[in-house]
C-alpha cells in the first residue's frame, strides 16, 4: 500500500471481508504510543449495554479520554 497525496490509504479487500467493513461504512482510528495504527469498524449502540448507567465526565474532552486510553 501507499499514501496518496491526500494521506488515503486504500485497505486491502480481504481484510475489510474480515473486519466486516462495507462500502460506505464508517470506521475510527487510532493510534497507539508505538506509533501502531488501529482501524475500527464504528457499529451504532455497540457500547450501550455496557455503559447503561454510566455518567459521562464532562471535565475531560474526548481526546484527553481517548489518550488515557491507550496510554
Amino acid at each position: 500500500m501507499k499514501v496518496s497525496a491526500k494521506r488515503q490509504i486504500t485497505l486491502p479487500v480481504d481484510q475489510c471481508v474480515i473486519a466486516h467493513i462495507d462500502k460506505g461504512d464508517e470506521v475510527e482510528s487510532f493510534v497507539d504510543r508505538q506509533g501502531v495504527i488501529s482501524i475500527v469498524k464504528k457499529s451504532t449502540g455497540a457500547a450501550g449495554g455496557i455503559l447503561k448507567g454510566i455518567q459521562a465526565n464532562t471535565d475531560i474532552s474526548e481526546d484527553e479520554s481517548l489518550q488515557s486510553a491507550i496510554n
